[in-house]
């Protein structure tokens, strides 16, 4: 699987594009633009891939993709089945940094939009936010021109004062992307990312990139500063730390559901990233939630 760049420019008309996008399932694909990406979910559920994070969505979340960061929202497998049912639907509004010109956003006024454009690098998901935040994007898209504008302002603004998120991607991940020069390890990171709960074999990665497996090895941990076990091991991790704080499953269970084969390995690695065992874990953010 490729990384795609996508066209998301904008009609002559307008400086911004607002959509709503319903249908069985999202685009799963590989992507990138070089417009910023601000999404509402308004239904359906799935995990979502930004640079080198997978965070888990559902409706009622928002997220915020900066220019050109790699990203795919991925539903459920019930959503892809023959028979299915199901609706994915979203807001999308893509917009350049410079959307409303070159100078805008660097005037002081506008100083803490530009801030939250730089944090969108990373991928930014939103949390807790009111649900009139979302009554305030669906009734925007009902607006033209001046209003429009606007009201998209008003809802940047919110954003940028809002102080519960959290940022996707790693600073390594996207100090080494380029969009020009990376096509050997975006194709290495889609896959990893599409098959990280399953078995990951160095040698079959490194058939990918059409390299031997020792150059790739090389080339892997000059990239992204930790050998490629590694990568694939934090990731597993990451998810497992969201898996375990939604607590509908057991210790056993995410283990395997994020691909370790056996409760040791996932254990002592899990304390290797995490500085503890998954039972502390869980502890010390029950505690830290009693404590708040």
């Amino acid at each position: 699987m490729k990384l795609h760049l996508i066209d998301r420019s904008t009609p002559r008309d307008t400086s911004f594009t607002a959509k709503v996008h319903e249908d069985s399932n999202f685009l799963k694909l590989w992507h990138y633009h070089p417009e910023l990406e601000l999404v509402v979910i308004l239904k359906s559920d799935g995990n979502c891939f930004i640079g080198d994070g997978i965070e888990k969505f559902e409706s009622g979340d928002v997220f915020l993709i900066g220019k050109n960061t790699p990203h795919m929202w991925l539903n459920q497998e019930a959503y892809f089945g023959d028979d299915s049912e199901l609706v994915a639907k979203s807001i999308a509004i893509h917009f350049k940094k410079d959307f409303l010109g070159d100078y805008f956003f660097e005037t002081p006024e506008m100083h803490h939009l530009s801030e939250l454009f730089d944090r969108a690098r990373f991928g930014v998901k939103f949390l807790n936010l009111k649900s009139e935040f979302l009554e305030t994007v669906q009734t925007m898209l009902s607006l033209d021109g001046f209003l429009k504008t606007i009201a998209f302002l008003n809802i940047l603004n919110t954003l940028s004062g809002h102080k519960d998120y959290k940022l996707l991607a790693s600073s390594g991940y996207m100090k080494s992307f380029k969009v020009k020069t990376n096509k050997t390890l975006d194709k290495v990171y889609a896959y990893i990312f599409k098959n990280f709960n399953k078995d990951i074999s160095l040698d079959a990665v490194a058939k990918i990139a059409n390299m031997n497996a020792t150059a790739f090895s090389r080339l892997f941990k000059r990239v992204n500063g930790k050998p490629f076990s590694r990568y694939v091991s934090e990731i597993r991790i990451g998810y497992a730390c969201k898996l375990l704080l939604e607590e509908k499953v057991n210790i056993s269970e995410v283990c395997y559901e994020v691909g370790f084969n056996n409760i040791s390995n996932f254990n002592r690695q899990f304390k290797i990233i995490m500085g503890c065992n998954p039972s502390e874990y869980i502890k010390q953010h029950f505690n830290s939630y009693q404590e708040g």
